[in-house]
């Protein structure tokens, strides 16, 4: 072989062969990271969901940091009536629906009333009678007393006996007693007319007072009879309450009845106006204690007043220590104190959003009894309640059912 031949029998090497290697393994460090970020990826949002119990975002009042105690009852009108007819008879007329508004002296309903409207005419007619037969006495009176000047006149003269003038004193007299017997007897037939009238008047059923009217219970066509249970029969036609005199009867426990003063403020919270607190004070307490219960009644009467308050509607009263500052008047949204941690230095909580805890940073502000101000949530919002370390932003969670 010649010499020349012995350069074929060389090695070819690549020069590029350590470089494709090189980019091998990075390829697959990518992949692998990108394989373990998948996999931590799917432990944290398929793991199992972390248990929390929960507290819901409310409003909450100034007023709470000096309430002395709380109590629940009713909202009952100080004034009110269940009204019916004196007389006894058939509804004729009513003039009212519920919630009508009356004044005091208006009449609202009548019963059939001829027959007393009869009595009536027929004693304004014995009343006409009376005042003609005294008019006819006036007359007699009169010419009596002429008769008499007369005859005195005469008698001096001589011109008549004694025994005429006597006669015409008689008649003077008889006159006079005639005219006294005549007006009593107009007075007589008056009063018979005044008592005619009361009959027809009880016929009427006026309002007692300025009121709304709460329930009708009967109509035209009933009979009403107040003052017996007859069959069929009805007793009060309307009920009606003044809605100024508006309070709340609370049944207060005895043990607490030391905290309690007449004209010590008050708050109204009422079941049908969550949102609103009227002002209101200690009227009265009532000086007796109900023994089945061990509570004392106490009377609280609004200061402030809503057209939606309605005779027993439920309420609850807050006792005072101190009257309400303007300032103090609207509620703010608070939370338990145990939904608040601090993450990476900030005051955090934990919302229930689609099964996952949202981290939510906040602020917060003074206390409101057990509870604290915050802001950064909205009232009705879920929030976790002492949230564990391992509750993060996007952890799985499940709700403790309470």
């Amino acid at each position: 072989m010649k010499p020349d031949d012995l350069s074929k029998l060389r090695i070819e090497r690549a020069p590029s062969a350590a470089p494709r290697v090189r980019r091998r393994w990075g390829r697959a460090a990518l992949v692998g990271s990108v394989i373990a970020a998948a996999i931590a990826f799917g432990v944290t949002r398929y793991a199992a969901p972390v248990p929390v119990e929960t507290v819901t975002v409310t409003l909450a009042y100034p007023s709470q940091n000096f309430t002395l105690l709380n109590a629940t009852g009713y909202v009952v009108p100080q004034r009110k009536a269940s009204l019916s007819s004196k007389a006894t008879g058939r509804l004729e007329w009513l003039g009212v629906l519920e919630g009508s508004r009356i004044k005091a002296g208006e009449v609202i309903a009548k019963l059939e009333s001829r027959d007393v409207q009869a009595t009536l005419a027929q004693a304004e007619a014995q009343v006409n009678v009376a005042i003609a037969n005294q008019q006819q006495g006036a007359a007699e009176l009169r010419d009596a007393e002429a008769n008499f000047r007369r005859s005195k006149e005469l008698l001096g003269k001589k011109f008549i006996s004694g025994a005429q003038h006597d006669a015409d004193v008689a008649r003077l007299g008889k006159a006079r007693a005639a005219i006294a017997s005549q007006k009593a007897g107009v007075a007589s037939a008056e009063a018979n007319r005044r008592a005619a009238e009361v009959g027809v008047e009880q016929t009427l059923i006026r309002a007692p007072f300025d009121a709304i009217v709460l329930t009708k219970n009967a109509n035209v066509g009933d009979n009403i009879t107040p003052f017996s249970s007859a069959a069929e029969a009805k007793g009060a036609v309307v009920t009606v309450a003044d809605m100024e005199t508006l309070e709340v009867e609370a049944d207060v426990a005895e043990s607490s009845i030391g905290k309690i003063s007449v004209d010590q403020p008050c708050e109204v919270q009422l079941d049908a106006l969550p949102d609103t607190r009227l002002a209101a004070v200690v009227s009265r307490i009532v000086p007796t204690v109900d023994r089945s219960k061990a509570t004392v009644l106490v009377k609280v009467r609004f200061v402030e007043r809503d057209p939606r308050v309605l005779p027993d509607m439920s309420a609850k009263v807050a006792f005072l220590s101190r009257e309400v500052k303007e300032g103090e008047r609207k509620p703010v949204i608070a939370v338990q104190p145990g939904a608040i941690v601090e993450r990476e230095g900030r005051q955090t909580v934990f919302a229930i959003k689609d099964e996952r805890a949202s981290a939510i940073a906040v602020t917060t502000g003074g206390k409101i009894g057990d509870l604290i101000e915050i802001k950064g949530v909205k009232p009705g919002e879920k929030l976790i309640l002492s949230p564990a370390a391992k509750v993060q932003d996007g952890t799985a969670v499940a709700p403790l059912k309470k």
